[in-house]
């Protein structure tokens, strides 16, 4: 890189993480995510505004790419710490009632978003019209844990029946978001490699069986914390690495490995400080990441048409969680008040849609301007939780089923405090 390029890169960096971070202070004091606040400034920071000029001046073509890559490893830390986090006993607590609910939460979100795919499919012709259905019904399905997770703790809500609830959900929508979305990623992104598709077998079981013994290995126990915790930081980008030369995205490689990090066997407090080691990298990075995501959001053309498109969609985003979810939830004998927190908290969406959509982008499955419409829908979704949260509950549902328990809750990067948790064992 030349000294011009060097210079241009480093003043990008500053200006994104100032806007950025600028956006995400704003967030927080109108009551909103700092993940919300950190979108719409890489939007801002897009060609919506002056017609691009902003956009090129800040971002000069050529350092683009290099954008780019930094972004990429900011995502794969993020997706780790969203598998580090993710804990199967909120899953086993909240049993009883997951049938139910996880039907009215995944399963009626996703039909609905599938048929009105169907329909776009002729304003945004896809050379892939089953995968576009598939991955439009996924788009519409899944809800961000790590900012759901956050909302839960600012409104008090992690006492409470319907918090453990709402994030027993998200956890298990995630993995099945991510699973489906992986074979959609597979059967789009197999011409050219499809011979490497066997080895995500050999792939997978080296992760779920010989990875975690190796973390709680002695050997590794021994090593000093910061030379694990970067043994750890090459194992994410090489097992994205491996996943993205195989056919899937770098994400699934990252939150694989995620998952694999062992509960038991690692000295004591390593796995917390893991979390808070790679928490400020990724939080550096990912402004990058919107950034990046903003230059293919252009709303500075929205007709009366494409208005009438993103009304279309945020009725589907919206009406199928909260038709879902609040089915779901008086089918399992919640009380009215309760359905309908917990059908206002499934509509997050967040960082971790966000993610997806680029995923689509990418691969084709998304045109610019669907594309531009989904991060708005994804941004509006988040933005109207929190005031529809506070009209739909009452201070009485917070201290509810409180248990007592202290667990790790996860910020919208990733960042985790301990909090009590309802039902957690």
């Amino acid at each position: 890189m030349s000294a011009p390029d060097a210079s241009s890169m480093l003043l990008a960096l500053a200006a994104l993480v100032l806007v950025c971070q600028g956006m995400a202070a704003l967030a927080r004091r109108l009551g909103q995510p700092s993940v919300v606040g950190e979108i719409v400034g890489g939007v801002l920071l897009g060609p919506t505004l002056f017609g691009g000029r902003l956009t090129d001046t800040l971002f000069p073509t050529d350092i683009r790419p290099l954008l780019g890559a930094f972004a990429n490893v900011g995502v794969a830390l993020f997706m780790f710490l969203v598998g580090l986090e993710f804990d199967r006993r909120v899953i086993r607590q909240q049993a009883g009632t997951m049938g139910w609910l996880g039907a009215g939460a995944l399963v009626v979100p996703f039909g609905l978003g599938a048929l009105f795919a169907l329909w776009l499919l002729g304003a945004h012709p896809s050379r892939q019209p089953t995968a576009f259905v598939v991955f439009l019904g996924t788009a519409m399905a899944v809800t961000a844990f790590p900012v759901l997770a956050r909302i839960i703790v600012d409104h008090g809500l992690l006492n409470s029946r319907v918090g453990g609830l709402a994030l027993a959900l998200a956890a298990v929508g995630d993995v099945i978001a991510w699973t489906v979305l992986a074979v959609v990623v597979a059967a789009v992104g197999a011409d050219g490699h499809s011979w490497r598709l066997p080895l995500l077998l050999p792939y997978a079981a080296i992760m779920v069986f010989a990875v975690p013994r190796l973390l709680s290995s002695r050997l590794v126990n021994r090593l000093p914390q910061r030379a694990t915790v970067l043994l750890v930081m090459a194992g994410v980008l090489a097992s994205g690495a491996a996943t993205e030369w195989m056919g899937l995205h770098l994400i699934f490689g990252a939150f694989l490995f995620g998952l694999v990090v062992p509960r038991t066997g690692l000295r004591g407090g390593f796995r917390e400080g893991l979390g808070t080691s790679v928490e400020p990298l990724a939080s550096f990075l990912m402004p990058i990441y919107f950034v990046v995501a903003g230059f293919r959001v252009d709303l500075s053309h929205l007709d009366a048409g494409a208005i009438g498109e993103l009304l279309l969609i945020l009725l589907v985003a919206c009406g199928g969680k909260l038709l879902g979810v609040y089915s779901g939830a008086r089918a399992a004998r919640l009380d009215h008040r309760s359905a309908l927190g917990l059908a206002t908290l499934m509509n997050v969406r967040g960082l971790t849609e966000l993610v997806l959509l680029m995923v689509g982008l990418s691969m084709g499955l998304l045109d610019p301007d669907l594309y531009s419409l989904m991060v708005v829908m994804a941004v509006v979704t988040t933005v109207a939780s929190g005031p529809l949260l506070r009209s739909s509950i009452g201070s009485s549902m917070k201290d509810e089923g409180a248990l007592g328990a202290r667990v790790p809750v996860p910020s919208a990067q990733g960042e985790e405090r301990e909090q009590p948790q309802a039902g957690r064992t």
